[in-house]
Formats: C-alpha cells, structure tokens, sequence
C-alpha cells in the first residue's frame, strides 16, 4: 500500500483545505520515511526534513495547476491590470480629453 501510495499524485480532492493537505501529506511522509528506513539504522531529522520539503513541493504544484488556483490568478490579474489602467487614465485623462477622448463610448 505504500509504495501505491508515495508513488501515486495528489488528487484534486486532497488539496482543497489545509486539513486534508496535511493528512494527505502526513501519509506520503511517513509512507516515504517507513520504506527509507526498512528496519535499518535510524533516519536522519534532515532526511525527514528533506521528504518534507519534496512532498510540500508536490502540494504546491498540483495547487497551482489546479483549475480553481487558475480562477483566482485569473480574477487577481483582471483585478490588477484595471487598476493599473485606471490610474494611467487618471493620470492622462485631461490629455486624452484634449485629443477627442470621451467619457463614455457611443
């Protein structure tokens, strides 16, 4: 089951709330670190830190591929980009206005 399991992807299921992040998370760590270990000699703070670090990585990528974190950057970047262009017009608008520029379009 292990082996399945550090293998397999974060599904999308796994990533909507920290909590399940961190079960899920917590598993493929512990599943990681029993299958390093085998009964041998103890594992390293750093070599579990290290399974940490490469598991959270994997997190954050399913979450940023994931269609709702590209919803969100969507509506940020339209969000962004009009205030952006806002203040250019504010800034330019009695310009513009001298060159025919209008309020409202027709």
């Amino acid at each position: 089951m292990s082996e399945r399991k550090t293998g397999q992807p974060y599904s999308m299921e796994e990533i909507l709330s920290f909590d399940r992040i961190k079960r899920a998370m917590s598993g493929r760590v512990t599943d990681r670190v029993e299958d390093l270990w085998h009964g041998k000699e103890p594992i390293s703070a750093e070599q579990i830190s290290n399974i940490i670090s490469d598991e959270w990585q994997k997190v954050k990528d399913v979450v940023l591929s994931s269609p709702a974190a590209r919803a969100a950057f969507r509506k940020y970047l339209e969000r962004t980009v009009s205030e952006q262009i806002d203040k250019l017009i504010k800034r330019d608008r009695g310009e513009l206005e001298s060159l025919g520029v209008v309020e409202k379009g027709l």
